[in-house]
C-alpha cells in the first residue's frame, strides 16, 4: 500500500461486509470505519451488549443501518455456520467482504502448562472458524462483483517464539489457509483473500500479553485503518494470496 494512501469517502458504498470480533479492538474500529465509508456492516460477536453499542455508534455517525449477529464461534459446527450464512443471505441479500477479526487467547505460558482443551479452543476460534465461515459464505462472495476476505494474522504466527504456544500455531495456519484458498479460487478474479498482520497496536489483546507496556507508546487502531480500508475496498483488486504486515 502506498504510505500516502487515502480512500474515497464513499469507497464502500453499497457493499455488505461481515466483521467478526466486532465487539472490541480492531474489529470494532474497522466495522465503524467500513460503515463510515458507506458499507452496510454485519456485526458478529459473542457479547450482544457490545454489538448494541457499536450499532448505535454507527447510526450516530450516519452510517447505513448495520445488522447484528450474536454468535459463538467456538461452539459452532458446520450446520451452525451454514445457518449463519443463510441468515445473512436472507436479511442482507448479498455479501462483499469478510474481516475475520475475532480471536481468543489465554496467557503466555510454556507448552508443558498448556492443555489440550486450550489448544482445541485456540485452533477452533483462530483458525478453523475463519475457514468454516468463509466456506459457508462462498456462494455469496462468488456472486459479488468484488469480494475481499481478510484474515487477521499475528506477528508470532510468522515468527514463533517461546510461550506463545497454541496461539502462535493457530495464527500461523492462516497464512497457509490464505494461499490454499487463493490458489483454489484463481478462476474467480472477483474474490481476493489475504492475511493482514496488525503488529503491535494498542488493543485488548496487547494489554493481556504486555501488561506493563505504555499503551500510548504504541500505534493506535486508527493508525492501521487505511490498511483495512485498502484491502477491503476497490483499490487493491490484484492483491491476492498475500500476507501483509501493517506499518502505521
Amino acid at each position: 500500500m502506498n504510505p500516502n494512501y487515502q480512500t474515497q469517502p464513499d469507497s464502500l458504498k453499497g457493499r455488505v461486509i461481515l466483521v467478526t470480533g466486532a465487539g472490541s479492538g480492531l474489529g470494532r474500529e474497522a466495522a465503524i470505519a467500513y460503515a463510515r465509508h458507506g458499507a452496510t456492516v454485519a456485526l458478529l460477536g459473542r457479547n450482544e451488549n457490545k454489538l448494541d453499542a457499536i450499532y448505535d455508534e454507527i447510526l450516530a455517525i450516519g452510517g447505513p443501518e448495520p445488522a447484528m449477529f450474536p454468535f459463538d464461534l467456538e461452539a459452532a459446527d458446520d450446520s451452525g455456520f451454514e445457518r449463519l450464512a443463510g441468515t445473512i443471505s436472507y436479511h442482507l441479500k448479498r455479501l462483499d467482504g469478510i474481516l475475520h477479526s475475532a480471536a481468543t487467547f489465554f496467557s503466555l505460558t510454556p507448552l508443558n502448562q498448556q492443555t489440550l482443551a486450550q489448544w482445541n479452543c485456540l485452533l477452533k476460534v483462530n483458525l478453523a472458524a475463519p475457514f468454516a465461515l468463509t466456506r459457508a459464505c462462498l456462494p455469496m462472495l462468488e456472486a459479488s462483483p468484488d469480494a475481499s476476505v481478510i484474515f487477521t494474522g499475528e506477528t508470532h504466527g510468522q515468527k514463533p517464539a517461546a510461550y506463545w504456544g497454541g496461539y502462535a500455531v493457530s495464527k500461523s495456519g492462516l497464512e497457509a489457509l490464505t494461499t490454499i484458498f487463493s490458489q483454489e479460487l484463481e478462476r474467480l478474479p472477483n474474490i481476493r483473500i489475504n492475511t493482514l498482520i496488525p503488529g503491535p497496536v494498542n488493543s485488548p489483546l496487547r494489554r493481556k500479553t504486555h501488561p506493563g507496556e505504555d499503551p500510548g507508546s504504541l500505534p493506535q487502531p486508527a493508525d492501521l485503518l487505511p490498511w483495512y480500508l485498502w484491502l477491503m475496498g476497490p483499490d487493491s483488486p490484484d492483491v491476492r494470496g498475500k500476507t501483509i504486515e501493517c506499518t502505521p
